[in-house]
């Protein structure tokens, strides 16, 4: 039965969805600061204050100061440093796209099957609670008989035993059934908490 499957590994790659999602926009981010690096940096400094030869007139009118140092830098030989860089983040993106890509198929091959499980569960649950039937009316057609003086006592507490399992079977079947709906539940991220 369904009943003892384990759904860890639903919850984990489901977070791994998430995790990989993350991955994929650190992947393009990297890229982007990668292709900056083909770029110019420029650079501005400025600076504002007082000069004064004295300390007295360190605060009169006519005092202030101030500086304005723009930059440039362009690289020019990095001997394939920025390509290979770039080259690597692309890379590393290739990568967890497809570690992504295999994380969702993983989940929907979960899905499927465990929904799978759940129609042959509900058809088992339908085979069994006909036999049930069955066995609760060979139960009082041998109760009948023992009343009527036609049967013994025996074959009234062998129908009752067969009617126990036939419950018993049902039942069993019912909480696997539960179970199978809660596995599925969880395997679409059900009852998952995001951004902790």
């Amino acid at each position: 039965l369904l009943g003892g499957a384990h759904v860890g590994a639903g919850e984990q790659r489901f977070g791994g969805r998430v995790h990989g999602e993350q991955k994929l926009l650190a992947a393009n981010a990297n890229i982007g600061a990668a292709r900056a690096a083909f770029l110019p940096r420029i650079g501005i400094t400025l600076g504002l204050g007082t000069a004064s030869r004295a300390l007295s007139g360190l605060f009169d009118a006519g005092s202030g100061a101030w500086s304005f140092t723009p930059s440039l830098a362009q690289p020019l030989f990095d001997a394939g440093r920025n390509q290979a860089n770039l080259d690597l983040v692309e890379t590393r993106k290739v990568i967890a796209v497809a570690e992504y890509e295999k994380t969702i198929q993983q989940a929907f091959r979960e899905v499927a099957d465990l929904l799978a499980a759940r129609a042959t569960l509900t058809e088992q649950l339908k085979a069994l609670e006909a036999a049930e039937t069955a066995q609760n009316n060979r139960l009082k057609i041998a109760d009948a008989r023992y009343q009527a003086g036609v049967s013994n006592y025996l074959e009234v507490l062998d129908a009752q035993r067969e009617a126990f399992a036939a419950q018993q079977g049902t039942v069993q079947v019912r909480r696997a059934l539960l179970s199978a709906g809660a596995q599925i539940y969880k395997a679409l991220g059900g009852g998952q908490e995001y951004g902790h």
